[in-house]
């Protein structure tokens, strides 16, 4: 009885030395723990604000939910009046659309988006839908834009059709014969081509014809007064150089009363102004059209090596938005 007792009280204390090894053991994996938890507590902030200057920042302007961040202009209404729902945010698109339209009666309407810029990439996905709505000129079917270098929303007349911009014009093919896309017009601007002025108020791209309602990815290379490339699918379509305000609104013989700009005087003052920047605006033009992936890359910012937001990618220097290590 007595050695069966002694062997317990052996196991027993066997069994404590156990437990408190394996308490001391776990106590300190838990300290390790703590210490690398507050290590990356104090830490980790700073390995996050690490900058790769080669990583490229897309500012992406359609949040995909909503049309915050833009500014709607619609001819004819006032600031922000998104007349019969004719923009809108649907399944991650910004959708163009008329079916609550009875005629399209020269509703010619544009989103802006909040911002402008000089020196950028510009990418977006597009494609039609369906047939026009009834009262839409017959050179507007399968026809829409996205306007560069625009004037704001806020600083159009009521009644103005389009703003003073270049229009990367975005055509849809007929099923039938060529019609070319990403091509250039200028409402209210001239361009050169090969160092020489082009009076045309459109101008062709060289790309291939996109019919039906498919999805085409569009890419403009835009620096700022110098030089503009579009790009379909990869390759470049079009190309011109020193944009700038002038050659009347469509023509010398269609000046800015046709396209009903309330204040034309002001533009004339401008006359072969060059145009280094403006806004990014979609265009309403009687054709139902999606938008997607409505990205840009922004070629200006802080071009100091030393800064947190040094990008090499940067053409332009704008050493003001340059952030430091405190």
């Amino acid at each position: 009885m007595i050695f069966y007792t002694e062997k317990l009280l052996h196991r027993v204390n066997q069994r404590i030395s156990e437990l408190i090894r394996e308490t001391l053991i776990n106590s300190g994996i838990l300290r390790l723990t703590l210490r690398y938890s507050l290590f990356l507590l104090f830490f980790q902030p700073a390995f996050a604000q690490k900058n790769d200057p080669k990583k490229e920042e897309w500012i992406q302007l359609f949040n995909g939910k909503d049309l915050s961040g833009w500014d709607i202009k619609i001819a004819g209404e006032d600031l922000n009046v998104n007349y019969k729902n004719t923009f809108r945010a649907e399944n991650g698109m910004m959708r163009i659309m008329y079916d609550q339209y009875t005629t399209f009666d020269n509703k010619y309407g544009h989103i802006y988006y909040k911002e402008p810029f000089s020196y950028y990439i510009l990418k977006f996905d597009y494609r039609f839908l369906g047939d026009q709505v009834p009262g839409g000129a017959n050179w507007n079917v399968r026809n829409s834009g996205v306007m560069i270098h625009s004037q704001s929303a806020k600083s159009l007349t009521k009644d103005q059709d389009f703003p003073i911009s270049l229009e990367i014009q975005t055509l849809g093919g007929l099923g039938k014969g060529v019609r070319h896309t990403a091509n250039l017009c200028t409402p209210g601007t001239i361009v050169e081509m090969g160092g020489k002025v082009i009076p045309d108020h459109c101008i062709d791209s060289q790309s291939k014809t996109y019919d039906g309602d498919q999805w085409v990815s569009v890419t403009a290379v835009v620096l700022g007064g110098e030089i503009i490339h579009h790009i379909i699918e990869g390759d470049t379509v079009l190309t011109y150089e020193k944009p700038k305000i002038g050659g009347g609104y469509i023509s010398k013989q269609n000046d800015f009363a046709s396209g009903h700009v309330g204040n034309p005087d002001y533009w004339l003052k401008k006359d072969n102004t060059l145009l280094t920047g403006g806004y990014i605006a979609l265009q309403s033009e009687s054709h139902a059209i999606d938008f997607r992936n409505i990205e840009v890359l922004n070629l200006k910012g802080c071009m100091v090596k030393k800064a947190l937001n040094y990008k090499s990618y940067y053409r332009v220097a704008d050493n003001s938005k340059c952030t430091y290590k405190k």
